[in-house]
């Protein structure tokens, strides 16, 4: 999830296609990881474990110290999604093969999934979000600004939307599901606003997933 244009945020160019086959290939490690840990027979019937690690935020970020919640309700969500599939569990940052990092804004773009080695093997992913929705153009920076749980809407779906890349999901082109690629344009406040609309707390972030049943149905498709 990123700008209109794209959501790679990386420091060195990066092909659309290299970076989805790279998520592919993180879950296929993933699940080789289960396999060689619980044994084969075993592993076809236990979930994926997959170890994650949220950051605390960097300068200049604009994080908050509420955000690594969302974090956390986002990885429930995918966890929930995949019905015994996946077991999500935390760790240490050195182990852990899913790592969430805050990071300052940059050209409008909201977030970006990397692959990265974990201890020496390349299994892992690092997702990076970008907290600042002031960055993010006048209609989301507004009401960001005068609605708590808009803000929260958007840093929230962005760490669900990223999740989603490191656990194996590509972008696609139906504005209903939370991969949807902004590339195919679209009303992108209505993106957010119609995940807003369904809360009236907080609190309620943590119960409502925001995933589409594509977005589910291709979550168990890999794990599966």
């Amino acid at each position: 999830m990123g700008t209109i244009q794209d959501d790679a945020v990386s420091r060195r160019p990066r092909g659309r296609g290299g970076r989805w086959r790279a998520a592919w290939l993180l879950a296929a490690s993933f699940t080789a990881l289960a396999s060689s840990a619980c044994g084969q027979d075993a592993a076809e019937s236990a979930p994926v474990r997959i170890t994650y690690y949220i950051s605390p935020g960097e300068d200049g970020s604009r994080f908050r110290e509420t955000d690594p919640e969302l974090a956390t309700w986002a990885l429930r969500a995918w966890e929930r999604a995949a019905d015994g599939l996946l077991s999500l569990v935390p760790g240490t940052e050195e182990d852990a093969v899913l790592r969430v990092y805050w990071v300052p804004a940059a050209a409008g773009q909201y977030g970006e999934m990397r692959p990265v080695l974990v201890n020496g093997r390349p299994v892992g992913a690092e997702v990076y979000i970008r907290p600042d929705t002031d960055s993010l153009g006048p209609e989301i920076g507004g009401r960001a600004r005068t609605d708590e749980l808009f803000r929260d809407t958007v840093v929230y779906l962005t760490c669900l939307h990223e999740i989603g890349h490191a656990l194996g999901l590509a972008h696609t082109a139906e504005f209903e599901d939370v991969m949807y690629s902004f590339v195919f344009g679209g009303d992108i406040p209505a993106f957010f606003g119609r995940y807003r609309d369904q809360l009236s707390t907080r609190a309620d972030i943590a119960n409502v997933s925001g995933l589409s049943t594509g977005d589910v149905a291709r979550l168990r498709s890999i794990y599966r």
